[in-house]
């Protein structure tokens, strides 16, 4: 593949879509331009698959001096961590322009430039590259929820506008404080990742800085008591937007986690990882038992994809190789999973023009293909043995019990929530007695079946054969977990009852 393979799956998708804002093409033009490129950036994301190596450092690496008087570089690259979550987008993205066709221009434009977007966030290996890209996938989301959302879009989109701008600006502070100390300390302005791990970082103000990162990620994610912008966001979005947030964007926050605030707060990482750990737990029970009371399909999906979302941060925190792997492991399953389940949702919503789970009922006799391929998604997501969503959930359980009993015990409890809600609404959506909405249920049409189809069989791939994704995402892994397990951070760490892998050379920043 060609040398900047990276940057074109960034800006293909940008400038298509600013090119469909500015002319007037038509809504039939715009769909089949998404559609091509979103196949072009698969085929490229699996091609960097098959030649991505097993090891730790940065691959595809492109990096040219952008302000170099400021040292801000345009720096681009992947490993293990980042390759799989945009690996997830570039899967999932077609899904959209096949499933849904009856949007507006601007609609698909945006969705373009999102996916343009969230590449680059993905791929950047400096942090003001990361920012911008950060700043601009935010911009389309406003945008299609605000105007082809719910009845209560216009609430929604301020309430996530308000969050997400206060994040924005404690992680630019942060940034800013960032380049100076480094400045300060080296006599240069650099703001590569790979350089920031070096800076020897203290005090009252570092622990702000640390935790104007974690607000800004911990909104994204969402963690808790930053979630409460998501149920309206979620339920009052089109399907697309959603799925794309969902699937996708959720994902980068935790991947930031791990890119930007493990290498250069190691220490104050540490410190506070098992408070954050309890806020993953804590996010896991709320949002789980929340779910339960839904009597809406989709604030239902929302709720649990909240909860699940604490399960991966939960994987961050823990300060081990298992965790930190089944997080990673359990991005791409959440985003098959959960992020399938939503796009199912809404293809039940446009036939039955309702969302309820009261006026639903015997879909499964009308629907059998529609129910299988659901069910398979919604087993996956509760983490049935035999689906992606079993190792995911096991390694991260698994590390949570080295990292703290209390937590780990609490995790895999609270596990069962999940199936609980998930099994009590299939039930009551697809196997009560049909009435009238629901008699005239038609089941997947030949090219729904053939676009879910594929995804379907990743999730039981997945569950069944995991070492050749395992085998990627490990040395990453191990990388990063290192980086942690310095003698001034094993200390911090040991002092919160964290227990970080042990195999590692003991070391002080230089």
């Amino acid at each position: 593949m060609f040398e900047h393979v990276l940057s074109v799956m960034i800006f293909l998708p940008i400038v298509a879509g600013l090119i469909l804002l500015l002319t007037p093409a038509g809504k039939g033009l715009a769909r089949l331009t998404g559609l091509v490129i979103s196949f072009a950036s698969l085929i490229l994301g699996l091609d960097i698959f098959f030649k991505f190596k097993e090891q730790a450092a940065l691959q595809f690496v492109e990096n040219v001096p952008w302000i170099p008087s400021f040292g801000i570089n345009y720096h681009l690259g992947l490993d293990g961590i980042s390759l799989f979550v945009l690996l997830a987008g570039a899967v999932l993205m077609p899904m959209v322009y096949l499933l849904f066709t009856t949007k507006e221009k601007g609609y698909y434009a945006n969705l373009l430039i999102v996916q343009g977007a969230m590449a680059g966030a993905l791929c950047a290996a400096d942090m003001v590259l990361f920012y911008i890209f950060w700043e601009i996938m935010l911009l389309p989301i406003f945008f299609m929820l605000g105007m082809y959302g719910g009845e209560k879009r216009i609430k929604a989109t301020l309430k996530i506008t308000i969050y997400t701008i206060a994040g924005s600006l404690l992680m630019l502070a942060s940034i800013v404080y960032v380049g100076v100390t480094y400045h300060s300390q080296f006599g240069e302005w650099n703001f590569a990742i790979s350089q920031m791990s070096q800076l020897q970082l203290a005090g009252p103000v570092a622990v702000l800085a640390f935790f104007g990162f974690m607000i800004a990620f911990a909104i994204k994610i969402p963690l808790f008591p930053f979630h409460t912008w998501l149920p309206d966001a979620y339920t009052e979005a089109p399907t697309a937007t959603t799925f794309v947030l969902s699937a996708i964007m959720a994902k980068i926050g935790v991947y930031a986690v791990i890119r930007f605030v493990v290498p250069v707060f190691d220490g104050e990482f540490a410190r506070f990882a098992l408070l954050l750990a309890y806020s993953g737990v804590i996010g896991m029970m709320y949002c789980g038992i929340t779910a339960i009371a839904q009597k809406d399909v989709k604030r239902m999906l929302a709720f649990s994809s909240a909860s699940h979302m604490g399960v991966i941060a939960l994987g961050v925190f823990c300060l081990n190789v298992q965790a930190l792997t089944g997080s990673i492991y359990q991005i791409v399953a959440h985003a098959t999973s959960t992020g399938v389940l939503f796009l199912f949702v809404g293809i039940l919503e446009d036939k039955m023009k309702t969302r309820k789970i009261e006026d639903l009922g015997g879909i499964a006799y009308k629907a059998p293909v529609f129910a299988f391929f659901f069910a398979i998604a919604m087993l996956a997501s509760v983490g049935l043995p035999g689906t992606s969503g079993f190792i995911g959930e096991f390694l991260i359980i698994l590390g949570a019990i080295k990292f703290n009993v209390l937590i780990g015990v609490l995790a895999g409890t609270t596990l069962i929530i999940g199936v609980c809600y998930m099994l009590w609404m299939f039930q009551r959506v697809f196997y009560e007695t049909t009435n009238e909405r629901t008699e005239g249920f038609t089941d997947l049409s030949i090219t729904e079946g053939l676009t879910f189809l594929p995804v379907i069989v990743l999730i039981v791939i997945m569950g069944l054969y995991p070492q050749p994704f395992l085998s990627k995402i490990e040395p990453a892994a191990q990388q990063h977990i290192a980086a942690l397990t310095k003698a001034d951070t094993i200390q911090i760490a040991q002092s919160t009852h964290a227990q970080p892998v042990e195999g590692h050379t003991v070391e002080k920043k230089n």
